[in-house]
């Protein structure tokens, strides 16, 4: 009866936005709480519901978000957007740029978290569509479907790093296999499926938009690069300190503060204030509006995944996710296919790959011992069922949706295809090293 219920919710969310045309996180507001009665939740609790899940989706994300769009907007409005786009079609060309990004996504989702690489990368995208006259999604889904699978599949991200410690496996080792799982998983995803996605029109984000600043100097190629880049490789730079030096310096209590992805986006951005602002010709007020304009064209953004965010705790705090877990437990199927389908499942209902990981984790640990599965093609297993299935309750869905300016049809076409062909893609890997292993 709960899967029921939740796919009654999922459908009048998906009617409310399209056929109502109510705002959005109105609409994720009156379903959260029409499926919290309906689930049988306590009414006092639904307000601490509510909130939690504002809270645990926005606590995270928001100064990543807002000062990621800063820096996302002076880098539009400088030019430097445009320097990068230009000497990446001259090096790859206008043909191979799809395969250029997708490298780009591919590296830089390695240490970043999935919403900091969307955030830093999103703006890279849109310059070469504007400066090139390419489609928005042809060009930008492989690089995202690289992100998702690091997201999704390797250390040292959140989920992948709890799934290792849970099933007891090799860091070292899964990340190889991962590796290998997702070379395939993201060109089939990227560059092989955006072939079919060509004709979906994008109407651009203002926040992306790119002007003419005749009156200021043009950023250098070098300036340019370094700047828009530096998060990330300050981000690797702490990476690498915090898993190769001794443990009295992992947990130096200064490096633990400016390797916070949002203190490095701040550092970051003080920085671009002045090489692509002050430096450039632009006076500190000048930047500061730039500044503003970007937390005003993402103020709806932001609401919206917050909106998903309560959807999600809703589903979390009724224990719907435990229910469905349970039940798929006696399922006669190979212990790595019924991980990646418990993970699967639980996505579709709760919308956070973290939260169904995890969940699912719980549920096939005795199976895994008792049956005694290689444990890092486990994590690789759930960790790919986590992707699957992202629609209306992910933040994903939302931040791809509102930042290339689409359509529920097309985005559930694009977007959610592609979760689904990483997802499928990584499991048949997953199995296909186990016949080996």
């Amino acid at each position: 009866m709960s899967i029921v219920i939740i796919l009654l919710c999922i459908v009048l969310l998906i009617l409310l936005i399209t056929w109502g045309k109510v705002n959005t996180f109105l609409a994720f507001l009156i379903v959260s709480i029409v499926a919290g009665i309906a689930l049988g939740m306590p009414l006092e609790k639904l307000p601490k519901a509510i909130q939690t899940g504002i809270g645990d989706t926005l606590g995270s994300l928001t100064v990543i978000i807002v000062l990621g769009a800063m820096l996302g907007k002076l880098v539009a409005e400088s030019g430097a957007a445009q320097k990068i786009a230009s000497v990446l079609v001259s090096a790859f060309g206008t043909r191979y740029i799809q395969w250029a990004l997708m490298i780009t996504g591919f590296i830089v989702g390695i240490p970043l978290y999935y919403g900091v690489g969307f955030i830093l990368l999103v703006p890279l995208i849109f310059s070469i569509v504007y400066k090139y006259k390419l489609p928005a999604v042809y060009i930008g889904l492989p690089m995202l479907s690289a992100l998702s699978v690091t997201h999704g599949y390797l250390p040292p991200h959140p989920s992948p790093v709890a799934l290792v410690t849970q099933f007891k496996a090799d860091m070292g080792l899964t990340l190889i296999y991962g590796l290998i799982v997702a070379v395939p998983a993201i060109i089939l995803a990227g560059p092989v499926f955006a072939t079919s996605l060509k004709n979906i029109t994008s109407p651009p984000l203002e926040l992306f938009q790119q002007t003419e600043k005749g009156k200021y100097k043009e950023p250098g190629k070098l300036n340019s690069f370094l700047t828009t880049l530096l998060p990330v490789f300050l981000l690797i730079l702490f990476a690498v300190l915090q898993h190769s030096t001794g443990k009295h310096v992992a947990q130096n209590p200064v490096l633990t503060f400016i390797s916070d992805p949002a203190i490095v986006m701040l550092i970051t951005l003080i920085v671009a204030t002045f090489t692509l602002g002050t430096q450039l010709g632009r006076g500190m007020k000048a930047v500061m509006d730039i500044y503003g304009d970007a937390v005003k064209d993402i103020a709806m953004i932001l609401l919206i995944i917050a909106g998903s965010g309560i959807l999600k705790q809703v589903m979390t705090d009724s224990g719907v996710s435990a229910t469905i877990a349970q039940h798929l437990q006696t399922f006669p199927v190979h212990p790595l296919i019924l991980g990646w389908m418990i993970a699967a499942i639980i996505r579709a209902c709760v919308g956070s790959a973290t939260v169904a990981a995890l969940t699912a984790a719980g549920v096939i640990l005795p199976l895994m011992q008792s049956e005694h599965i290689n444990p890092n093609l486990m994590v690789l297993a759930v960790g790919s069922g986590s992707l699957m299935f992202s629609h209306v309750n992910d933040s994903g869905f939302w931040l791809f949706k509102e930042y290339f300016n689409l359509s529920m049809k097309d985005t559930f076409r694009s977007w959610s295809i592609m979760e689904m062909i990483v997802s499928v893609v990584g499991l048949i890997g997953v199995l296909l090293l186990n016949l080996f292993l």
